[in-house]
């Protein structure tokens, strides 16, 4: 053992799993709506191109922040600051993959959404910025 308590990286095992979870099914929903539309290529319109908006903005949102969980964890981040940042994540990622996918426009879900991810990468970044540097 390198001196880690196990539940810090679990922790972050733990959002990890959640969210590519996440990322699994708004894949898959892009796969049923190009079948049902028979759109191969591209993100067409109506629901297609939500599904589409859902995956690509959690594929663009969350490797970055799973990778901070995980390197955070590693650190030897605590559980507790861990599974804070984890819940937010997660939560931020299902309101947003909600509102883009309930309605087109801006509405609370997807703003409340981003607001949690944008709020959890400010506090991974400085947080592993500030264990780089003190």
């Amino acid at each position: 053992m390198n001196g880690l308590a196990p539940t810090d990286i679990s922790a972050a095992g733990l959002y990890i799993g959640l969210n590519l979870l996440i990322l699994l099914v708004v894949g898959i929903n892009v796969s049923r709506h190009r079948r049902a539309s028979q759109t191969s290529l591209g993100e067409g319109d109506g629901q297609l191109k939500q599904a589409c908006r859902a995956f690509g903005n959690s594929a663009e949102w969350l490797p970055g922040a799973l990778l901070g969980l995980a390197v955070t964890a590693h650190l030897g981040g605590q559980a507790i600051a861990v599974h804070v940042l984890g819940v937010l994540l997660t939560a931020g990622r299902l309101l947003f993959v909600w509102g883009i996918l309930s309605a087109p426009g801006p509405n609370i879900g997807r703003i409340s959404g981003m607001v949690l991810t944008y709020l959890v990468y400010l506090a991974l970044g400085l947080g592993l910025i500030a264990h780089a540097v003190i």
